[in-house]
């Protein structure tokens, strides 16, 4: 069916499109096809470069170089007796 397309069909084609969407829009849209081709081939770019940097990176998370104060856990409201403050290897996740 498609086979036998040739240059008076395609003109006929071009003709009814023009006259179904005029000549001023024909190239706005065309530009906006151009605009959303570009942005969809950018963020498929993206994507891959980030799944490959995913797999590259370290499993570890970076680790935090700032030093904070110490936390308190309190036994109970207002039982300062039984207070001691908290390191990193108490600390559960």
């Amino acid at each position: 069916m498609f086979g036998k397309i040739g240059v008076p069909e395609l003109i006929l084609i071009l003709g009814i499109v023009v006259l179904l969407f005029g000549a001023k829009k024909l190239p706005d849209m065309a530009r906006s096809l151009g605009k959303s081709a570009r942005i969809l081939k950018s963020e498929a770019k993206a994507m891959k470069s980030e799944s490959t940097q995913k797999d590259a990176a370290p499993a570890d998370p970076p680790q935090d170089t700032t030093q904070t104060a110490p936390r308190t856990i309190k036994a109970a409201p207002g039982d300062v007796s039984s207070a001691r403050p908290v390191t990193e290897t108490d600390r559960t996740a």
